[in-house]
């Protein structure tokens, strides 16, 4: 019985026994598993921990760094920054204020020199000769163009012909943009336009108005953007032979073969004034900025300044045959041009011609009854010291006014065929401009079979442009 118990006590204990060992197994490998997963938690947090330590390590050796500076060093050192930071834009605006300074009073000097006729810039040596091959001739007129003017953005040139039609140009392309067709005559009464030859134009600085002069006694008021009639003036009792804006106004001078000079506004479509005092017809005008005028009076062989506001006239001679044309250059010097074939200059100081040029195209005829080329057109880049002459002598004639406009000097000439009947320089000095025909303007002398009607555009190139395509 004791045995059979302590068996059963054996066999019972066993599998407690076996329990036991695979419950301390299992706790065992529980523990491990516990203990392994602890360490590598405790390994990846340390790793976390220090990744996370970094950046308050350096936020904290930044605020190290700034708890250094002490509050008032802070502020010393922006505001030696701030003054540091004003100092420079005020030297930025103190350079920009003194540049901006300079060219006003460039500019103002410039001004100041030209209304009192002082301005010249020389720019005569840097002109050299064009290219034949350059210069374009633009066809359209039937009969000799006898007066031309350029727009003052000078995309467009009017020209005038004694086919009385007026053709607008565009000066890039050549080509004809618009055509006020002359009429014939006894048509005056049912036709919007000339009827005779017209013989002057004139454009108004700000390029809204377009005045043309014919031979029957006319005056053409015109939109330049539309060739829409606008105006018609009528009071002189002879052919129109010269026309002029004054710049910067709408303010219109007129001359005529009846020896008079008419003021218009053409804004209120109204005669204003008649001044006399040639002793023969008038054959050109010019004006500039001034209330004033300048005329040349033919065959009575003068030159007037007509001082309009003052009702009074300063008298110039000097030529000795007809004077046919006459420039401005700036408003106290002109350039005039006549049948003895010279070219003068004049200042509104001296009666007579501060310089002269004799035969400036030289003489044609027989020997022993030599007789000068008439110079027929006069031109002058306005403020500077450049003029240009034309005759029928088959060249234009560029000149380089002296010192205070003492003196001509030919600087080159351009190869031309015919009668040069009107000549004018571009605002910007880019181009010049020439009107030819087979006749004079005014009349009919000679005829010149192998001449083109038609207008020649010159352009005028410089030898700091030159070297600039060079490079």
């Amino acid at each position: 019985m004791s045995s059979f118990f302590i068996k059963k006590k054996v066999i019972s204990a066993a599998p407690n026994k076996g329990d036991l060992k695979r419950k301390s197994n299992a706790d065992d490998g529980k523990g491990r598993s516990k203990k392994f997963s602890k360490r590598m938690d405790e390994e990846i947090s340390s790793d976390s921990e220090n990744e996370s330590a970094d950046p308050s390590r350096k936020q904290q050796e930044n605020e190290d760094d700034e708890i250094e500076e002490t509050p008032q060093e802070k502020k010393l050192r922006l505001a030696k920054l701030y003054l540091e930071q004003l100092r420079e834009e005020e030297d930025k605006k103190a350079e920009q204020d003194s540049f901006e300074a300079d060219l006003i009073a460039g500019r103002l000097q410039d001004d100041v020199l030209e209304q009192k006729g002082k301005l010249q810039r020389l720019i005569a040596k840097e002109l050299i000769a064009p290219d034949p091959a350059e210069i374009r001739l633009l066809r359209g007129h039937k009969l000799p163009v006898t007066c031309l003017v350029i727009t003052p953005d000078e995309k467009y040139i009017f020209s005038a012909s004694k086919d009385c039609s007026i053709i607008k140009w565009e000066v890039e392309s050549g080509k004809k943009a618009q055509k006020i067709a002359g009429g014939r005559k006894g048509t005056e009464a049912r036709h919007v336009g000339h009827t005779a030859h017209v013989l002057c134009m004139a454009i108004s600085s700000d390029g809204k108005y377009l005045a043309s002069g014919d031979l029957n006694k006319l005056i053409m008021i015109w939109d330049p953007m539309t060739c829409k009639h606008l105006y018609k003036f009528k009071g002189h009792r002879e052919a129109v032979s010269g026309l002029a804006f004054r710049r910067g106004t709408h303010t219109l001078y007129s001359a005529s073969h009846d020896r008079s000079i008419k003021v218009w506004s053409v804004d209120e479509n109204a005669y204003v004034e008649t001044l006399f005092g040639h002793q023969d017809m008038i054959t050109g005008l010019d004006c500039l900025s001034r209330e004033r005028c300048v005329t040349a009076g033919g065959r009575d062989r003068t030159v007037r300044v007509w001082k309009i506001a003052e009702e009074s006239q300063l008298v110039f001679h000097g030529h000795e045959g007809s004077i046919d044309c006459i420039q401005l250059i700036n408003e106290e010097h002109m350039v005039t041009g006549g049948d003895d074939g010279s070219i003068s200059i004049w200042t509104v100081n001296k009666k007579k011609p501060v310089s002269t040029v004799k035969q400036a195209h030289g003489s044609h005829g027989n020997t022993g009854l030599e007789q000068p080329y008439w110079v027929s057109s006069v031109a002058a880049l306005h403020n500077s010291d450049i003029v240009a002459s034309g005759s029928h002598n088959s060249a234009v004639q560029l000149w380089k006014c002296g010192q205070g406009f003492r003196g001509l000097e030919p600087l080159f000439s351009v190869p031309m065929t015919g009668f040069v009947n009107s000549l004018k320089f571009s605002n910007s000095g880019k181009f010049l401009v020439a009107g030819v025909g087979q006749e004079h303007r005014l009349g009919r002398w000679w005829r010149i079979k192998e001449a083109r009607n038609g207008i020649y555009i010159i352009p005028l190139k410089r030898q700091a442009q030159e070297q600039e395509v060079v490079q």
